[in-house]
Parts: structure tokens; sequence; C-alpha cells
């Protein structure tokens, strides 16, 4: 089998195109979950916390900073080090609200499928030979009595 061959096959299978298309439906999620965080959860925790705050301004200088800058990007743009933590937090309380909805999607989706297994099947109908023998068992039987 040629190698052209091979990956076209493998490329079309099902599971490839699943994959697929759960990274750019997961791209697409996520940007709605960055925005979730930025706009909506980041502005009240910055109520919470006397207001005004912006995480992502938030940085240490780890050096000198001969100019005295005092936002972070003048401090980047003149090439400071810059401990930008205020940043990490935002992308980590992201991260926790994109994990806690992933988790919850995989707990209903299992759900649905222990509905699915839990469900008795129907009784398959007896065979014909079967539905014969037994017939013909039960006139010997009460032949017998």
């Amino acid at each position: 089998m040629s190698i052209m061959k091979e990956f076209r096959e493998f490329a079309i299978k099902g599971n490839m195109i699943d994959l697929a298309i759960g990274v750019i439906i997961g791209g697409a999620f996520s940007k709605i979950v960055d925005s979730l965080v930025k706009d909506i959860f980041m502005p009240i925790i910055s109520l919470i916390t006397g207001g005004g705050v912006d995480f992502t301004q938030k940085f240490i200088v780890l050096g000198s900073n001969p100019n005295n800058l005092q936002s972070l990007a003048e401090l980047q743009k003149a090439g400071v080090n810059v401990l930008t933590y205020g940043n990490f937090i935002t992308i980590f309380i992201n991260f926790i609200i994109l994990a806690f909805v992933v988790f919850m999607m995989v707990r209903l989706i299992n759900k649905v499928r222990r509905k699915e297994e839990a469900a008795p099947a129907a009784p398959a109908p007896t065979p014909e030979d079967i539905q014969l023998l037994r017939e013909i068992r039960d006139e010997l039987k009460r032949k017998d009595a």
C-alpha cells in the first residue's frame, strides 16, 4: 500500500475528522471563555478587591528601572525585566473555568451514556425452531400427565 493511499485512508477515518472538529470547536470555545473571564469575571473580582484593578497590568520590576517607568507597556518597550504576575492570574482563572466547563460537559455525556446502557434491551423474539421444540416438550408433558 502506498504512503499516499495509507495517509488518505487515515485522514478520512471518522475519528480523525471528529478530532479536527473538536479542535476547531475547542478553539472557538476557548475564545468564549477568554471573553467570559476578561469581560465578566475580572471586572467583578476587580470590584470586590477595591475597584479599578486590572490584573493584566499587575507586575513587579525585576532589576533596575533607570527612567522610573510606571506602565507595563513602557517597561517592556524599554527592555526592563518584568514579572507580569497579573497576566498569569488572569490566564489561571481562565484555565480553571475552562477545565470546569469541560468537566461538566464530560459528566453530562457520561450520564447520558449510562442511561443508554441502563435501558434494558427488548427481549429478542424466540427463534421458530426453539418455539417448536418447546411446543413439542409441552405436548409430551401433557400426554404423560
